[in-house]
């Protein structure tokens, strides 16, 4: 057994560079893509400029793609949801910017405020509506990158794939 005394660290960690792991161009754990989402988040000159609001339907823009994620901004207008779907094979990131956005399940509802993160696997069935009176922006990393979107007329039913279409 081993005891504070036992235990000595000998000179400094940072000093010994083969032992560091060299930093990563791109995020390839959730972990790293819940930091790049966090990241994004807090530097609002990388995206506020391109927010447009749109009242007949969600604006999307791709704010950054890389090896096998991509990153989306989203606006929501007061009403304005994304129907109850979930994301094909892909897992990804919700991250709220402005505004609130309400999140449904089947466990059960959920009010998401500026700085409130979802992490999300394949399969995740989820509604997000925009149900307050001011608008809302949100960002989205998706891994892989989104390449359908399965929408549900109720939790765990028959999925109606809808190819090439964005979503939370």
């Amino acid at each position: 057994m081993n005891s504070d005394s036992d235990l000595q660290i000998a000179g400094d960690i940072l000093e010994v560079t083969h032992l560091l792991q060299t930093p990563r161009e791109h995020p390839a754990t959730v972990a790293e893509f819940v930091g790049l989402a966090r990241s994004l988040a807090e530097d609002r000159s990388q995206w506020e400029h391109l927010v447009r609001y749109d009242a007949a339907s969600r604006w999307y823009h791709r704010l950054r793609t890389g090896p096998g994620y991509e990153v989306w901004l989203l606006s929501w207008v007061p009403g304005q949801g994304s129907g109850l779907h979930d994301h094909g094979p892909s897992s990804g990131v919700l991250t709220v910017l402005d505004g609130t956005l309400t999140e449904r399940t089947e466990r059960g509802t959920r009010a998401l405020r500026a700085g409130a993160q979802r992490v999300f696997a394949p399969g995740y069935v989820h509604e997000v509506v925009n149900d307050a009176l001011e608008p809302a922006v949100s960002l989205h990393v998706y891994y892989p990158g989104l390449t359908e979107m399965p929408m549900h007329t109720a939790p765990h039913c028959e999925a109606r794939t809808m190819p090439g279409a964005l979503t939370a």
